[in-house]
């Protein structure tokens, strides 16, 4: 290695500019902090901006928009198929992320952040060695925030050869939102949210898709009564979704990828695919930051250990995101990213909520927030569930949209909000208002007397909390 001569100094060090990073470097810029943020990509953002977040959404978006067009038949409106031009969709698609990478770095500068390109790891606990196209530098620092984020696990065991792995019809989840084309026919293994929002994108633009998981069910970590209208769902939307089951010998052969999937019934299938998108998880990016310079201390998968000021056990050093762990979620590393500035300028703060929302962005959407039903069952948590089926709502009606469920978990004596799930249009919205009740520490009959607006889809919280109260009510008189 070759040390560069060029050597800069400053009060705080951000590795990687994702939605931590950034908003990190940004809140450390606004409380005079003087602040680099080291970035190994041309542009800010990081993989939700990049290959993830964003640009799945603007084409979930267009997805959304073709089915609405499809189900409008039922009310009456007739639409011609649609003509989709890929290269177009794609333009719109990039479009957007160079906008908001711009906005990024705009207010990165308006904030006195520097920002420098390069590739980063510690020397010690003390200097970052950046590797750069211009050549190579050392930072000096008093503190640094590790927000390096995550990356595509791949499992070349799938493949028959590294050439198959290597194929350009064996897509990830960043590949896939490249647009290649608009394959007949995909096979998407992995049936967790990534696999089953991309799988739902390119079945709206006309491919054929089919879903191999291997455990029992879809979205397997998530309430099954918030899967049960997706699944049902994506039944009719999807040729085929095998459960229980597995891929392997995955090889291209001419103009497909050949691939054997053992069902759970013990029966092996060869069958053919214009592309493959393998989908299964990511891991933390940390490995190759020489954190043995620095004595952090690391987990097995390569999570940092962090405490609830996102402290790692060497106090110069903060880490955030999905490189601190579970969940690797952009909100939960930008709600890190503000404690970790606010920490080192010697403000009062901590990473002390209560809860994080996660969404799965499929139609319909799924979000969620607190503790599952079945996460109760299995710590042994006395709970009470409140219910609103959306085919009892007005305004789920006249969105021609009935199949959702809200689904609100409380303490059967206090009453106090434990977790909330709802599936169905604009669930993620929606959940904001279950994250809201629980760090304001509201019970049952607070959501039951706010007033919702009407018709609305919002309202389906309150009837659900005014059900369980007069449930509970009829059961004192019972007794």
């Amino acid at each position: 290695m070759v040390v560069g001569d060029m050597t800069e100094q400053t009060d705080l060090v951000v590795i990687g500019g994702g939605p931590g990073g950034y908003t990190a470097a940004i809140r450390a810029g606004q409380l005079g902090v003087k602040t680099i943020l080291v970035e190994a990509e041309s542009i800010l953002g990081g993989t939700c901006l990049r290959e993830g977040c964003i640009p799945s959404k603007a084409l979930l978006h267009a997805a959304e928009v073709i089915e609405l067009t499809n189900e409008a038949s039922s009310f009456g409106l007739q639409f011609t198929k649609p003509q989709i031009d890929i290269n177009k969709l794609r333009s719109w698609k990039d479009g957007i992320i160079s906008k908001l990478g711009q906005g990024v770095s705009g207010l990165c500068r308006s904030n006195q952040v520097q920002v420098i390109k390069g590739q980063a790891r510690f020397l010690n606990d003390q200097t970052l060695f950046v590797n750069r196209e211009e050549g190579a530098m050392q930072i000096k620092f008093k503190h640094a925030i590790i927000a390096t984020g995550s990356s595509i696990i791949k499992i070349p065991s799938l493949f028959k050869t590294p050439k198959d792995a290597e194929s350009k019809r064996a897509l990830d989840s960043r590949s896939v939102l490249q647009l290649p084309e608009i394959p007949k026919t995909l096979l998407v293994v992995g049936g967790g949210y990534i696999g089953l929002e991309l799988g739902t994108v390119y079945a709206a633009l006309g491919s054929t898709v089919t879903v191999v998981e291997m455990t029992e069910g879809l979205l397997p970590d998530v309430d099954r009564d918030l899967v049960k209208p997706l699944a049902n769902h994506l039944a009719s939307t999807f040729k085929n979704i095998f459960l229980r089951s597995k891929v392997s010998n995955i090889e291209e052969i001419g103009d497909a990828m050949s691939c054997q999937i053992t069902t759970g019934d013990g029966k092996t299938n060869t069958e053919k695919f214009d592309y493959v998108l393998v989908s299964v998880g990511r891991k933390p990016n940390t490995a190759d930051l020489a954190l043995e310079t620095t004595m952090i201390q690391v987990d097995k998968p390569g999570f940092i250990k962090v405490d609830e000021y996102c402290r790692t056990s060497n106090k110069r050093i903060l880490a955030i995101g999905d490189a601190s762990g579970q969940p690797m979620l952009a909100h939960r590393a930008m709600r890190q990213g503000t404690v970790a500035a606010e920490v080192i300028a010697g403000l009062p703060s901590a990473f002390d909520n209560i809860t994080i929302p996660a969404v799965v962005y499929t139609e319909p959407e799924i979000a969620w927030c607190g503790i599952t039903e079945t996460e109760a069952k299995t710590k042994d948590i006395k709970i009470d569930i409140a219910k609103f089926p959306w085919s009892a709502s007005g305004r789920a009606m006249t969105l021609a949209n009935t199949t959702g469920l809200t689904k609100i978990i409380y303490d059967p004596e206090t009453m106090l909000i434990k977790g909330m799930g709802i599936v169905g249009p604009r669930a993620g919205d929606l959940i904001t208002e279950g994250v809201l009740a629980m760090e304001a520490g509201l019970v049952l009959d607070d959501l039951a007397r706010t007033i919702h607006p009407h018709p609305g889809l919002a309202e389906t919280i309150s009837e659900a909390a005014t059900a369980a109260i007069h449930r509970k009510a009829r059961r004192a008189r019972s007794s």
